[in-house]
């Protein structure tokens, strides 16, 4: 008896998928570091949790541009 399911091929490569991989930074890291410096800085979570919300919700009003550039740059 098997134990483990049969292995589903994907058409998804995670090595050679890298816009993928740099929109997740490019989303992320900015907002994650201006929240993490905010309340490391000055000790106030509530305006780094409003700023870095703020700066993340600006980057994904921009994301179809970035997608876009990524796209074209990388492939």
């Amino acid at each position: 008896m098997n134990e483990f399911p049969e292995k589903i091929e994907s058409s998804i490569d995670i090595p050679t998928n890298w816009v993928s991989l740099f929109m997740a930074f490019i989303f992320a890291l900015p907002s994650l570091g201006i929240f993490l410096g905010i309340y490391y800085g000055t000790g106030n979570l509530i305006i780094g949790i409003i700023l870095g919300f703020g700066i993340h919700f600006v980057i994904l009003a921009f994301s179809g541009r970035i997608s876009k550039y990524l796209n074209k740059k990388m492939n």
